[in-house]
């Protein structure tokens, strides 16, 4: 599986993004899918993940705020980010695993490459 996302950008405070993931490969929709983010100095965090069955889960810091989704026909998994914080300022990554849904990343089988968004205060 191959993963790329695509979103990121330069926001204003209270703002909104949405980040893309598209995998290739088949299968997508027997994938847990997740997204982590690493700030500058900072190590990289969990921000949410849905199974493949459609269930989330959300770090306490983006919770209310972040949303993830996808769509199956189209490969895809989304995270739309509202409400956007100068702390939000991060890579963000996405992840793909067929067993493991936790929060650890290194235990997702496939990361792809970062996207940046970057929130001005």
């Amino acid at each position: 599986v191959q993963l790329q996302a695509s979103g990121g950008g330069l926001v204003q405070a209270g703002g909104s993004l949405r980040l893309s993931c598209a995998a290739s490969g088949r299968a997508f929709n027997s994938y847990h899918m997740g997204w982590f983010r690493q700030a500058p100095g900072k190590v990289r965090e969990f921000v949410g993940r849905i199974t493949s069955g459609g269930s989330t889960d959300y770090a306490d810091s983006v919770k209310g705020r972040f949303t993830i989704s996808r769509d199956n026909a189209k490969n895809t998994v989304y995270l739309q980010m509202n409400s956007l914080k100068a702390e939000d300022t991060a890579v963000y990554y996405c992840v793909a695993d067929k067993y493991y849904s936790g929060q650890y990343q290194p235990n997702y089988d496939y990361r792809g490459q970062g996207t940046l968004v970057t929130v001005s205060s």
